[in-house]
């Protein structure tokens, strides 16, 4: 084949630039598909030759390439250009309208924010950001922008900026907008600013009065400032222009079953499990109150309806083999904290608890081993410290019990979690006769949690110890004094359950539920002296993030035998615990031991997706 020689002198051949009049060129094009694929390919040609230009390449005639289709060395050339430059990845149209400054499609901000999610969960903020930055730019109007940022800056801790955002965001959308309202008001809550975040929950409900997340948040937030009876006033108007919702109902069956009114409580449960009968939460929560009120029969079917509503839930699992461990049924405990383990490996809290249980009925080497696994899959994790270093100073190694309550204050020295190591490092120091560090421990526990009964008795009982009566009565009489209670009025009750419709619609989106958190321990005063292992249990579904709840509870040791612990397992219940993980979760019972032994969380999750996932054959299509 004749080839026309180009001579030195001769300057290269002129490719058409992907400037304004190619892109005019291009939209004219669209009208026919063959058009639009010729335009692209000669895109694809003029940057290849500029890439090879760059590099140093020889000049070549543009004719070669015309009569042959991208083959041979030319096309590995391509390649090799296309793994370096991203030259051949064409513009989307709104990326080419917003070079040209015009508006680009509405698709164009759906494709954007979804990009933004992939951004926030690989921790590319900066990326995120100029994405955000470029949806409000073109969408001014639009409120999920000014959110996702707000929620992104919060996430970094600038919250000065974030504050900035959702006001130019309510400012944009003319104060029209209850989500970016919300967003705000919980920014400020969660800051302190208890009186601006009314405020602002109050417009985002006037900016929509069906806004349901503002009317639960308000609640919660009157819940934890201890107006009972606003939260209720403001969950009822919820009800009334929202309609049903099972976190609605169910925050107000935990109010009425803290005041100890059951009958109430069960009624606002059932409304709530109908509402959404898969909600894990409801659940739990009904079945926490129903143990407080004695009737375990119901509480175990309870359990049971929670792990088939959400069977991967972690907290379902766990709050269980605590009943059951607190029943005397130690085996099936142990068999469902290993079956949420397997689960959720990468759990450090089931692991405590399994851990604690293992050292109350079986060796503390075994529950060395699971307090070493836990810290190393969360080595912040503040609680598993705390009962790591119980469980040392019950074995008389005060100095390896130091060591842990040291590690947990070096997560975090202001938090609840640090209130109850210094109390349990105060009476490490109180049995050790170091009475002086012992009360400035307990003194340093009491700066950061003030309500805290059993740090109060705690020092009185070593004043008492050491023969001061006095100084003992005196701290008795300081906490009565300080002490908050709640007074909740029973009047307002049958009032609010006449407006309660049974048959509203459940509404689908789910709310995270923060509840105030609590603590349980032993009730007698030598008990207080002695700190209890304790596990920190979340009473709502994560989707997180984040503001799950804690609840403690302890494991206390039972003397019950184990062989009777089947028979009141299985008394007054026809649940199927291994055939249900068999077909729900994959399991298979007699594997749970390997699993739990497994040193990689990663691994044993990587193993099991692939015995419950293995790959179907295709059907055979019938011959015609």
């Amino acid at each position: 084949m004749a080839m026309r020689l180009l001579s030195p002198s001769a300057p290269p051949p002129h490719f058409p630039s992907p400037g304004p009049r190619p892109l005019a060129s291009a939209a004219a094009a669209l009208s026919s598909s063959s058009s639009y694929f010729s335009l692209r390919l000669r895109r694809a040609r003029a940057a290849a030759a500029a890439g090879a230009a760059a590099a140093g390449g020889p000049e070549r005639d543009g004719g070669r390439f015309e009569g042959q289709a991208m083959g041979g060395a030319f096309d590995r050339g391509l390649a090799e250009i296309a793994k370096k430059v991203p030259l051949f990845e064409p513009a989307t149209d709104g990326e080419l309208a917003a070079a040209a400054g015009e508006r680009p499609l509405p698709i164009n901000l759906e494709l954007w924010l979804y990009r933004v999610k992939v951004h926030t969960r690989k921790f590319e903020f900066p990326e995120a950001e100029k994405l955000l930055d470029k949806c409000i730019s073109f969408w001014p109007e639009d409120g999920r922008s000014y959110v996702a940022l707000g929620k992104l800056y919060s996430k970094q801790s600038r919250y000065d900026k974030a504050r900035a955002v959702y006001e130019r965001g309510c400012q944009a959308t003319q104060g029209e907008n209850p989500y970016i309202w919300q967003c705000w008001a919980v920014l400020e809550s969660k800051g302190g600013n208890i009186r601006r975040a009314r405020e602002l929950f109050d417009a985002a409900t006037v900016a929509d009065a069906k806004h349901i997340a503002a009317w639960h948040g308000w609640a919660i937030l009157e819940i934890k400032q201890g107006n009972i009876k606003k939260a209720r006033n403001l969950l009822g108007k919820a009800l009334k222009y929202c309609g049903g919702n099972e976190y609605i109902y169910q925050t107000l069956a935990l109010l009425e079953a803290k005041a100890e009114r059951f009958e109430q409580a069960r009624t606002l449960f059932q409304q709530a499990t109908q509402s959404n009968p898969k909600s894990c939460a409801s659940w739990l929560a009904w079945a926490q109150v129903e143990m407080r009120a004695g009737n375990n029969t119901m509480a175990r079917k309870l359990f049971e309806k929670s792990v088939q509503a959400s069977p991967k839930n972690r907290f379902s699992w766990h709050v269980w083999a605590l009943f059951e461990a607190n029943e005397g049924n130690i085996d099936k405990a142990r068999k469902l904290l290993k079956i949420g383990h397997a689960v959720n490996p990468r759990d450090p809290v089931i692991l405590q608890s399994l851990a604690l249980l293992e050292y109350n009925y079986s060796s503390a080497n075994v529950a060395r081993v699971l307090f070493r696994k836990a810290s190393q899959i969360d080595p912040r994790h503040q609680p598993v410290w705390i009962a790591w270093g119980w469980m040392e100073w019950k074995e008389g190694n005060a100095r390896t019990a130091r060591a842990l309550y040291q590690r947990a204050l070096s997560v975090n020295s202001t938090n609840e979690c640090a209130a109850r190591c210094l109390q349990a490092w105060g009476v490490l120091e109180q049995r050790a006769g170091n009475y002086t560090a012992a009360r400035r421990l307990l003194r340093s526990s009491l700066s950061i949690n003030s309500q805290s009964e059993v740090t109060w008795m705690t020092w009185a009982a070593l004043e008492e110890e050491q023969g001061d009566p006095v100084r003992a009565e005196e701290i008795r009489n300081l906490y009565f004094q300080q002490r908050i209670e709640v007074v909740d009025d029973a009047s307002w009750v049958m009032g609010f359950l006449d407006i309660i419709d049974p048959a509203l619609d459940s509404v689908k989106k789910l709310l995270n539920l923060d509840q105030p958190s609590g603590q349980v321990w032993q009730d007698t005063v030598k008990s207080a002296t002695q700190p209890s292992p304790t596990t920190r249990i979340s009473a709502a579904e994560e989707s997180s993030e984040p503001s799950a709840t804690g609840v403690t509870s302890g494991l206390s040791s039972n003397d019950a035998d184990n062989s009777s612990s089947e028979a009141t397992e299985t008394q007054g219940s026809d649940f199927n615990l291994d055939g249900f993980i068999k077909k729900r979760l994959g399991l298979d019972p007699a594997e749970l031991d390997a699993l739990l032994e497994g040193s990689d969380p990663r691994g044993v999750v990587s193993q099991r997706r692939k015995r419950r996932l293995p790959r179907k054959p295709l059907p055979l299509l019938p011959i015609p």
